[in-house]
């Protein structure tokens, strides 16, 4: 579990998103930090049986840094108010499907996976895959504890017409349309300082694996 300082922490720099206040806190920061490593490690050695690539992982090799990278947004505050962890089969860098954990002060966090705005070869390959089996696609994302889970694939992301190659009357033309290919479901404050935190978040990734599973047999 996480220590409520941590989420503490992240709250107060919400609040006073500059240079001065976060040199004035960076032992808190770094406090805050460790804790969170310590609790993606402890999620990594969770999924280890699950997820066979994950033994020896390092966990702050799955977690991203605090500071933005505000060259092209029109936001300049320069710290995240979040502290953010991708792993899988590869780590945060590698492009393909994996899980990730987002802690949001606030009752913003939550525990998501997929394929996130792929480059088009990629996003070609799952569409195509998707169109050969979409039976096997719909089984896992109609089941109903999925469903009950993590509803639906984001929808925010897609075209408005069928992609090229496909045409509008395809039965899988729903989830051909979309630019990325991710689920998730919130995970409550309560939940990350719950002793029961990495225990929840490993079932939640093994109910999303079936659907990383087909992504990944997709890009392969």
């Amino acid at each position: 579990m996480l220590q409520q300082s941590t989420l503490d922490f992240l709250a107060q720099l919400d609040q006073n998103n500059h240079k001065a206040w976060f040199d004035e806190h960076r032992k808190q920061y770094e406090a805050a930090k460790a804790d969170f490593e310590q609790f993606v490690g402890a999620i990594l050695q969770a999924n280890t049986p699950l997820i066979p690539e994950l033994e020896g992982r390092k966990a702050k090799d799955c977690i991203f840094r605090i500071y933005k990278d505000v060259r092209f947004s029109k936001d300049k505050t320069p710290y995240k108010n979040n502290f953010g962890a991708g792993f899988g089969k590869g780590d945060k860098k590698v492009s393909i499907a994996g899980y990730y954990v987002h802690l949001q002060p606030g009752n913003h966090s939550f525990i998501g996976g997929g394929l996130w705005m792929p480059e088009a070869p990629l996003l070609k390959a799952v569409r195509q895959e998707i169109d050969y089996d979409l039976d096997g696609f719909t089984a896992i994302v109609k089941k109903p504890a999925f469903k009950k889970m993590f509803g639906e694939p984001d929808q925010s992301e897609k075209l408005k017409r069928a992609p090229k190659d496909y045409e509008e009357d395809n039965p899988a033309l729903e989830y051909l349309k979309l630019k990325s290919f991710t689920v998730g479901t919130p995970f409550a404050d309560k939940d990350f300082t719950s002793k029961n935190a990495v225990k929840q978040i490993a079932a939640i990734v093994k109910e999303m694996k079936p659907f990383i599973d087909f992504l990944n047999k997709a890009i392969s």
